[in-house]
């Protein structure tokens, strides 16, 4: 039995988790992350913030037996997190990037070295959960929408301004737009100003999800799944189980998708 502890460092978030090699990557139950955690991206820019985090890690935690990561935060970033554990020098870090070979998924990404670590791990951690035609939406600082055939072939995809980066833009790039809040009974067209930003922004994102369905059935890949990750998945959720679009197949929000990708990559990694 190996133990995997894995990093993925948005632009915003970091998250980690552990996991056991016994068990698996398709596994839906909550205690599957019982050792993981969440905090600020930019947190790792202070010395202070990094000890105290890999000081909780290493007294949460025996020592792994590999560590993997995926990063779009920069090459500092990446830099600032391997500097964690001194006392696990021994170990070799493997950083997960968008060529990264995968047996079962590929991508026809024109140039995979472009191809973001985070988009292709959590393709890879979607591909662990369902074999259909799948839509994975990741919605964080940006929101990016792509497409995984049943053939374990990745079509492509779009990367559009997340939910807060939408709303923000309009309140900083207009005279007169405040920052928009979300409230619990905004539905439909906006009646205010506030409500009109959120639904506006709402829409395009659902409307991107519901274009890029359309898109997948002229491909003859009827979408089956939509998973969704990321800070806002939970919104957009919701808002497609209220009715706002249709045709959309089975969508559920699923946690951890990049680190399900990255802990199936070192299994197969491991075998190999």
């Amino acid at each position: 039995m190996s133990l995997y502890l894995l990093f993925d460092i948005g632009n915003t978030r970091m998250k980690w988790a552990a996991v056991e090699s016994t068990q698996n990557p398709s596994d839906r139950q909550k205690k599957l992350w019982a050792y993981s955690g969440s905090v600020s991206s930019k947190s790792l820019e202070s010395a202070e913030h990094r000890t105290e985090l890999a000081d909780y890690i290493a007294k949460t935690l025996p020592k792994p037996d590999a560590i993997a990561f995926a990063c779009v935060a920069g090459n500092q970033a990446a830099k600032n997190l391997q500097s964690l554990f001194p006392q696990w020098s021994d170990l070799t870090w493997k950083e997960f990037t968008g060529n990264t070979p995968f047996n079962g998924v590929r991508t026809l990404y024109q140039d995979p070295n472009k191809l973001g670590a985070d988009r292709w791990a959590g393709l890879i951690g979607a591909r662990a959960l369902s074999s259909t035609n799948t839509l994975v939406v990741n919605s964080g600082t940006a929101t990016t929408i792509d497409l995984l055939g049943a053939n374990g072939i990745h079509y492509g995809g779009w990367i559009l301004p997340g939910l807060d980066l939408m709303q923000s833009s309009l309140q900083t790039n207009t005279a007169q737009l405040p920052q928009a809040h979300r409230s619990a009974e905004q539905s439909g067209f906006g009646l205010n100003t506030n409500d009109a930003i959120i639904a506006g922004c709402d829409a395009a994102q659902l409307g991107a999800i519901e274009y890029a369905a359309q898109i997948a059935k002229e491909m003859n890949h009827p979408i089956e799944r939509i998973y969704l990750d990321g800070g806002s998945a939970k919104i957009l959720h919701q808002a497609i189980q209220k009715g706002l679009t249709s045709n959309l197949g089975l969508a559920e929000c699923v946690d951890g998708l990049v680190l399900r990708g990255l802990w199936s990559w070192l299994i197969q990694s491991e075998k190999s």
